[in-house]
């Protein structure tokens, strides 16, 4: 009698389809981004020179004097880099709150709610860089230019009396740093909207994914919104919030000034020690080496703190 021929365990077959959906993933990490990491941390160690007879380029070993420029010397960059931090860890939780509170508001069965949940979905489509200047020549060409605005037109259209808001709260109170904390708020409230697209819908996936049984189970036992929210909602989304707070963190990096000082620096013209004329790539690349290293600490350190909050449902 014939041994049957073993195959492959359902843990086998599942691991074989997992690395099947991920290999597009995998060759776009190695190719598109491991090799020009690697590439741009080692211009960081190098000076780079436009060789204009044979094309192409050649780098000049000079180790840590790039690093030690950008921390001592430029004037910018240590600046740039705490204020871009500072305006992510600001930025982040509210980000995070108002896509969680909107999501909420979407859930819920109105009429029209397709409409609206695609309407809050457009800053994303709208934030294209070419959508953008799009955007800003037609108001330039309406307007006549900016020039043209009226100074009282453009006051009480630019933004809310802070100093009023400010004394206000100060009356009840309030610390400065949490006024402080709400004046910055309300002043970035376009730019987290348009910041807010993609969270909403991952909050909302993560909503209509909660069974209805828990909520009526609960209303039956006595609950109240507020205790269904805190012991319902927010543990069975709280693996998404975690998500939603790792890309809002990496989209806020990506966008910030750091990464356009990096940009501009590594693409200006210069004449190096030796009299040839090459790029700033070197120092480029350690504003970015070093940002991008800053953001992954804050990174980690943040995602630590959430995942042992986070509650799997089975």
């Amino acid at each position: 009698m014939k041994a049957q021929k073993k195959g492959l365990t359902l843990r086998k077959r599942e691991l074989v389809w997992g690395l099947l959906f991920i290999s597009p993933w995998l060759v776009g990490i190695v190719f598109f981004f491991l090799l020009n990491l690697v590439q741009s941390a080692w211009f960081s160690f190098n000076d780079l020179h436009i060789d204009n007879i044979q094309g192409g380029y050649d780098l000049e070993l000079v180790g840590l004097t790039h690093y030690g420029y950008i921390f001592k010397e430029h004037v910018d960059f240590v600046r740039v880099l705490t204020e871009s931090m500072g305006m992510m860890l600001l930025n982040v939780p509210l980000i995070i709150f108002f896509s969680l509170f909107m999501a909420i508001l979407l859930n819920r069965a109105f009429m029209g709610r397709g409409f609206v949940r695609a309407i809050f979905f457009l800053p994303v489509i709208m934030a294209s860089p070419a959508i953008s200047q799009a955007l800003q020549d037609i108001l330039a060409t309406v307007m006549g230019g900016v020039g043209s605005v009226p100074p009282d037109v453009a006051q009480a259209h630019s933004g809310f009396d802070s100093q009023s808001i400010a004394m206000m709260l100060s009356q009840f109170g309030v610390p400065m740093r949490i006024i402080t904390y709400i004046i910055d708020s309300i002043a970035m409230l376009h730019g987290v909207i348009r910041a807010s697209g993609v969270q909403i819908l991952i909050f909302l996936a993560a909503l209509q994914a909660i069974p209805p049984s828990m909520y009526e189970v609960s209303q039956i036992e006595g609950a109240t919104g507020y205790e269904a929210f805190w012991k319902i909602t927010i543990p069975m989304v709280s693996p998404l919030i975690l998500t939603n707070v790792v890309y809002t963190i990496v989209d806020t990096f990506a966008t910030s000034e750091v990464v356009e000082l990096a940009r501009k620096v590594s693409f200006t013209s210069v004449i190096l020690e030796s009299g040839a004329r090459g790029y700033n790539f070197g120092q480029g690349s350690a504003m970015a080496l070093v940002a991008s290293l800053t953001a992954c600490a804050v990174l980690v350190f943040v995602g630590w703190i959430i995942s042992k909050f986070v509650f799997y449902y089975n």
